[in-house]
Parts: C-alpha cells; structure tokens; sequence
C-alpha cells in the first residue's frame, strides 16, 4: 500500500513511546497519517528532528517528534501507547487528564501491571492473584475515561518490520470499531492485520510468551538443536493455556497469532530480548549483568516472577516457568534447570483442548 497525500481534515495519530517497537510502529502508521511521535527525554526529540532517524531507523518524514502528552492527546483522537509495563500506569496518570471519552487507544505494550500492598513487592509477596495482576488494557480503563481500549498483538519483531519482510500482528478489543480502525492505520502490502474480540486472552498470550521465549534462549545458548526447542515450544504453548485460563484468556486466543505465531517467533530469533537474555544465561553471564547492558527492558524477566507466583496460587501446572524462575532468581544452573524438566513426569501430551 503506498502513502497518499495528507490533508487539512486527516488528524494526526499519536504514539506515546520512541524505544524500538514505538518507532517502527510510528513508521507504519506513517504511510497513512501525520504521527506525533512522544518521547519523554528532550534529547531524544531533538535527535529525531535533527536526524531524522531514531535507533537506527529512518523516520518518515509525515512524523513529528514532541515530549508534551497535552499536545498528542489534543491534536489526535486514536492514541497508541508503547512504553514497558513497569512505567505504563505512571504514564497513563500523565496521560490521563488530557484524555476524553472521544479517545480511542491501542496499546503495544507486552507486559503485567501489579497492584500490591503496601510495603510488599513482588519479590516479598507470598500469594498473588488475578486483582493484583492488570493488563495494560485493564490499566487504561482504571485511570482514564477511555472506553474504547485495544491492544497490538503478534509476532512483531521491530527490526524485521522496519525492513519490510512480511507479516502480521492482532489489533483486539471488545470493540469492533477499534479494530477497523487498527486495520485502516496498519495493513500494507507487507503487513496484515488481524481482528481479535478475545482482549484480555490475547493480551495474556502476548505476555506469557515471553516466559518461554527466555527458555528457548537458555536451550540456544546451551547449544541444543532444533529437537529440544520443538519439545519447549509445544509443552510452553500447553503451559501458556493452562495460566492464561486460571488469569481469565480464552483458549482460542493462544492458538493463534498472538499466541502460537509469536511464540514460535521469539523463540526462534536472537532479535527477541528475551531469548537473548535467555541465550546469555546458559553462557554463564549473572541477570544483573545482562539487564545493565540492555538498551530496552525484556519484559519476560518481570513476567517469570508474576506467572510463576500465579501459578502457586491457582494450582496450575507449570513446570517451565517455574523452573526458569529458579533459573532467574535463586541461582540454579541452566544446566540443572534443563535435566529437572527432562525428568518431570507427564503422561498426556495435549489436553487442553477438552474444556
């Protein structure tokens, strides 16, 4: 699809969020609309006006940079959030008193929101459940009056689509109208959009992906072949359905493009951040020293503490994930990790499709 021309009456789209993913995003949505394009540091806006290009990627000239939130929420009515989960509530605070009911947002963030007690955190808390877990959608309607809320989904790696290789991402909400609209902003010749009113099962597919994608890694960086990743991939796609149903998806949501195909994505690309976090571990390299020397935060580290902690609660199986936590957090080898799964005892190989 080429871009047409801009008109007077055509208002801008807003992204909020110039790391990797937003950037590329921006340049989507560029062939078609003006973008202002927020960053929350100066500098950042400065180098994108002066360069034009922003983390290695040349940016289309239909967007204009600005670190002022008042400014995006009153030029653009559709709003698409992409900041890490660890700051997406404090930005929608921000955010949230520019915003009308009028507003339409999609979100591209991968990732939970806690809501703990006071004075806990998620490495001290015992026992966590579903209201103290929030998508990023459930955070927009908590903090803001914007009714018409959806999500990007999929297997999207920012580097391959700013190259134009083919492919394909999920816009879901309970609202048709939000993904006709994702649809009209997004498909071109190389990129399909999809349509999904499984929200909340398609958000969770997108997250708990990740847990396994830092698995696939650690199996890579072991030096193990394609074998081993076929058996991680359909035992973490089997463990995917089983939290995703306790913390309230739809099976159908992980069997498709938000579940299986970005699964079977990162799992099989040094581009994921989490399965180089993943690969660096089975070097030897301590977390600590991994996240230091990460431009961009890998989603799945946070993600492995809440799923597992999840998992306690709800008596779900999850042998993976809560092993890749011992992995993460209490200082067991990749090594160890990888014989403990190989001797866990299952007998059924898919059984989650009798609901």
């Amino acid at each position: 699809m080429t871009s047409r021309s801009l008109s007077d009456k055509d208002k801008p789209v807003g992204v909020i969020g110039a790391g990797n993913f937003g950037s590329v995003i921006a340049n989507l949505l560029a062939q078609h609309r003006k973008v202002l394009l927020y960053a929350r540091d100066p500098k950042v806006v400065a180098h994108i006006l002066e360069k034009k290009e922003n983390r290695g990627y040349k940016m289309h000239e239909h967007i204009v940079p600005t670190n002022d939130l008042a400014s995006v929420a009153e030029a653009c009515d559709i709003i698409f959030p992409i900041v890490p989960s660890a700051h997406f509530r404090s930005m929608m605070r921000e955010l949230s008193p520019y915003l009308h009911p009028y507003h339409l947002l999609i979100h591209g963030t991968k990732g939970f929101d806690l809501t703990l007690p006071q004075n806990e955190t998620i490495a001290t808390i015992k026992e966590l459940n579903r209201s103290m877990v929030k998508t990023m959608s459930e955070v927009i309607s908590e903090e803001s009056v914007v009714a018409r809320v959806g999500c990007l989904a999929g297997p999207n790696l920012a580097r391959e689509l700013a190259e134009g290789h083919p492919a394909a991402t999920v816009i879901a909400s309970h609202f048709n109208e939000v993904i006709n609209v994702g649809k009209k902003l997004l498909r071109s010749d190389h990129f399909q959009v999809y349509g999904n009113n499984d929200l909340v099962g398609v958000e969770l597919a997108g997250v708990l992906k990740n847990v396994i994608a830092i698995a696939a890694g650690a199996l890579s960086g072991m030096g193990y072949g394609e074998n081993a990743k076929g058996l991680l991939i359909s035992r973490g796609m089997v463990e995917m359905v089983y939290l995703g149903r306790a913390l309230g998806g739809n099976t159908k949501a992980f069997l498709g493009i938000a579940g299986i195909g970005d699964l079977a994505t990162t799992c099989n690309s040094s581009l994921s951040r989490n399965f180089h976090v993943g690969y660096r571990l089975a070097q030897g390299e301590t977390l600590q020293d991994i996240t230091s020397s990460m431009d961009e935060i890998a989603e799945g580290i946070n993600t492995v503490q809440i799923a597992k902690k999840c998992a306690d609660y709800y008596k779900v199986r999850a042998p993976i994930t809560k092993t890749l936590y011992h992995v993460l957090f209490e200082e067991m080898t990749v090594k160890k990790a990888l014989e403990y799964l190989m001797r866990y005892p299952l007998n059924v190989d898919i059984d989650f499709l009798v609901e």
